[in-house]
């Protein structure tokens, strides 16, 4: 199956020569398209090794590794737009917890998706290492208890 430009229309970064790369948080430069098979259950997983963004306090780097998985609905966040929305925490200020969660809401708004997960693998500084994970599961549906079990469970991996 290919694509329509009915399917493709907003996405606009996609083969782009002349990306422009936001150097502050900016959700504006997600793009989605339409899932062709939102009567399937299946996991879609985005991992970012190379996400920084800036402490608040002392305006070092944070470095982390971003995980995101998510059963999507409706729509499928289109990975570059992902790329550089996630390269504009290059110098946003938040603390790990933040992060994860502005990112989380963020894409929950973007898709409405079925479940949605982002882990921040956090590289250790002053000797502690962070691994914030936020969730999100649709009110009333079959994912809610998944969501809270994949919480919990989290807690117990590490």
């Amino acid at each position: 199956m290919t694509r329509t430009d009915a399917e493709l229309n907003g996405i606009s970064l996609l083969g782009n020569k002349d990306t422009n790369y936001l150097y502050d948080y900016s959700p504006e430069v997600l793009e989605k398209f339409p899932n062709k098979h939102k009567e399937n259950d299946y996991m879609i997983s985005l991992n970012c090794p190379e996400f920084t963004s800036l402490c608040p306090k002392t305006g070092q780097p944070d470095f982390a590794c971003i995980n995101i998985r998510y059963i999507p609905d409706e729509y499928i966040v289109e990975s570059k737009s992902l790329k550089l929305y996630l390269f504009s925490f290059r110098n946003h200020g938040d603390f790990h917890e933040d992060c994860i969660n502005i990112i989380m809401k963020d894409l929950v708004k973007l898709l409405n998706p079925r479940y949605l997960e982002v882990e921040g693998i956090f590289t250790p500084r002053g000797g502690i290492a962070i691994y914030p994970l936020a969730n999100y599961a649709k009110k009333g549906s079959k994912y809610e208890e998944f969501a809270e079990r994949r919480l919990f469970n989290n807690i117990e991996r590490r």
